[in-house]
């Protein structure tokens, strides 16, 4: 998951006074007739260590909840430290086919130079039972956590931060390359780098020197990756930023796409001249706009500005308070009926997209709260010291969706399309989706 600057809301804000108010979107009750999605098409499931694995070691994160600045601390998280069998298991019964984790560097380096091999048993175990269920894995390399010495040292103001880095991720390459997996080098570049500054890890002078590391970085691992796992597919997940993304884009993705095979797009609020709600999405993300049809235009964003490059939705989904009903109503099943909706629609106008995963497969530690909820299955962290994993209305739908390669041919969205969508700026206000 991720968070939204203060930058972004003056972007988006220029965007919404320079639009049209007479632009009007399709007639919702025409929806128009979509493809299934072809036989190899990637379907998969999200979660990423700190926010799953509980138990946490020393790092960036467990510095900063030790400060009394987040409303929840992490303690067991929903245990995926010893409960990934199940959560692998439930994975294969949807019939996905990607599993996405992320192999934290605070758990396997605890100290400079010192491996931990029960960490290093552990994520074997992981990818071995993704292995063996069928599935193939999706190795993040860094999801926003770091070792707890690499903070003393100063993080990624130092620029020696970048050494101890690319050693690690090296390791992890090695030891993995040769399960095929994909590959995302750093989760959410712009997302993660405000999450820094706002939690005290990076000083707001430095983020353009921080940004330099993780595009040299980015770089680096890469042509390593490409090297150790010819044919890999490696990318670094782009946090979509409604009516600004193109100006976000310049500080990474812009830098790296050379270095990219496919574009990984994490996709989750839309925006819209008459719906401003996207200010809630750091304080109350649930009362935040999530119109389906917004994904339409992201990828057609990025089909248009890279014609042919494949394109791969690495999260989706939707969050909820506490896994209560949403201020507006809008149930899971139907959200993600309504988002694989727009995906085919985005085929069939040409986009190449190749993957979607749903963010997450369980509800997890939300960056510092376990109120916000987006698990397929819910875990009541902080009340249920079972941690029961407890299917959502999404679970059947999911698995229906990849049993049929997405919604049938006649499908009409549970919510309309959104008048003036402004996700793509003007573009997508201007050339709504017919």
């Amino acid at each position: 998951m991720r968070r939204r600057t203060a930058l972004v809301a003056a972007a988006a804000g220029l965007a919404l006074m320079a639009i049209p108010p007479a632009v009007a979107a399709p007639d919702p009750a025409i929806a128009r007739r979509v493809a299934a999605l072809p036989g190899d098409f990637l379907w998969g499931v999200s979660s990423s260590g700190f926010q799953n694995e509980g138990d946490s070691p020393d790092s960036n994160w467990m510095r900063l909840a030790a400060t009394g600045q987040t409303p929840d601390q992490v303690g067991t998280s929903v245990d995926f430290l010893h409960r990934y069998p199940e959560d692998i298991r439930n994975a294969k019964a949807l019939g996905a086919g990607v599993f996405r984790i992320s192999v934290e560097w605070a758990r396997l380096e605890p100290q400079p130079g010192q491996y931990d091999p029960a960490a290093w048993q552990f994520y074997d175990n992981v990818l071995a039972a993704i292995h063996a269920a069928g599935m193939r894995p999706m190795i993040t390399i860094d999801h926003w956590v770091y070792p707890g010495w690499a903070f003393d040292r100063g993080g990624w103001n130092n620029a020696e931060m970048s050494a101890a880095w690319i050693a690690n991720a090296r390791k992890v390459v090695d030891r993995y390359a040769g399960l095929n997996p994909l590959w995302i080098t750093f989760n959410e570049p712009s997302a993660y780098v405000f999450q820094e500054v706002r939690t005290g890890g990076v000083g707001a002078a430095n983020v353009p020197a921080a940004l330099d590391q993780w595009v040299r970085l980015h770089r680096d691992i890469y042509d390593y990756i490409h090297a150790a796992q010819p044919g890999a597919q490696v990318s670094s997940n782009i946090a979509y930023f409604p009516a600004a993304e193109a100006a976000v884009d310049t500080t990474f993705f812009d830098r790296v796409v050379d270095k990219l095979d496919f574009i990984g797009l994490d996709y989750y609020y839309s925006m819209s001249p008459t719906d401003l709600s996207y200010s809630n999405t750091f304080s109350e993300p649930w009362k935040s706009s999530i119109a389906a049809d917004g994904i339409y235009y992201a990828l057609r964003h990025y089909a248009k500005a890279f014609p042919g490059m494949p394109l791969y939705v690495v999260e989706n989904g939707m969050p909820t308070e506490n896994g209560a009903l949403r201020p507006d109503g809008y149930d899971r099943a139907d959200h993600l009926r309504d988002i694989v909706y727009w995906v085919q629609r985005a085929v069939d106008d040409g986009a190449k997209v190749i993957g979607y995963n749903y963010w997450s497969i369980t509800d997890n530690y939300e960056w510092g709260t376990y109120t916000s909820r987006f698990g397929l299955y819910t875990v009541d962290v902080k009340n249920d010291p079972a941690l029961t994993r407890r299917p959502t209305t999404a679970v059947d739908a999911y698995r229906t969706l990849i049993a049929d390669g997405g919604v049938r041919a006649d499908y009409n969205p549970s919510r309309p399309a959104v008048t003036c969508s402004v996700v793509d700026g003007l573009d997508s206000c201007l050339d709504p989706a017919g």
